[in-house]
């Protein structure tokens, strides 16, 4: 039983770490962006998917305010990928986007027709998902070549091997703590309960020796 739920324990506490880094890591989208507009969102369940306010202005705890929005067509699939474009400022994730405005401009810049496209490399972190109305948001783009451009994710690879790096460090130092302090102490405690075990035992023992003496006078 005890194992089962060290494995259970485990599995949830990774399958969140990677859940918060799959969210948190850039990711780079080819798309061709087709329209940018500004709309007004009500938060609910969903606020904690939401940025905030751009640096500098009121009104960051309000339950709806203007958002940017940036509508694509990817590359690969030819479906339709919305981005919301709102700054991070100092907050989380770490980004420290603060030109909202200016790469609103830059989509502006960069959309094109079916006919005579324009692809852009599209920087974002996030989800998308349309049950919660959860947006991806933009943070960087520039246009390339085509729609078969690669793109390596270079800070992703250093980041995610240091990350494991250091879980690895962790990991190896844990147990070689447990070997030298937490196993002898917790040996001892179950040579102490065994012997207490026998010592009970023996005492039960001694009595019913004593019990089967008088029955028999």
């Amino acid at each position: 039983m005890l194992t089962y739920f060290k494995w259970a324990f485990w599995i949830t506490f990774w399958g969140f770490v990677l859940a918060i880094l799959h969210y948190t890591l850039p990711q780079n989208d080819i798309v061709r962006i087709v329209d940018t507009d500004v709309r007004r969102v009500d938060f609910g369940e969903n606020s904690l998917f939401w940025a905030q306010q751009d640096v500098g202005q009121e009104g960051t705890t309000t339950r709806n305010r203007d958002i940017r929005f940036i509508d694509t067509v990817p590359a690969k699939n030819g479906k339709v990928m919305v981005y919301r474009n709102e700054d991070t400022g100092w907050g989380w994730p770490p980004y420290f986007k603060l030109d909202s405005s200016n790469l609103q401009a830059e989509a502006n810049d960069l959309m094109s027709t079916k006919d005579n496209p324009q692809w852009v490399s599209l920087r974002h972190y996030g989800w998308r998902n349309e049950f919660l109305s959860i947006f991806p948001n933009a943070v960087h783009v520039k246009p390339v070549e085509g729609p078969d451009h690669r793109v390596i994710n270079w800070f992703n690879i250093i980041f995610l091997t240091i990350f494991a790096a250091i879980a690895w460090a962790i990991r190896v130092r844990w147990v070689r703590f447990r070997e030298r302090r937490i196993d002898p102490v917790m040996e001892r405690v179950e040579d102490n309960l065994e012997a207490a075990g026998d010592a009970v035992t023996e005492r039960r023992g001694r009595f019913r020796r004593w019990l089967d003496s008088w029955k028999s006078k």
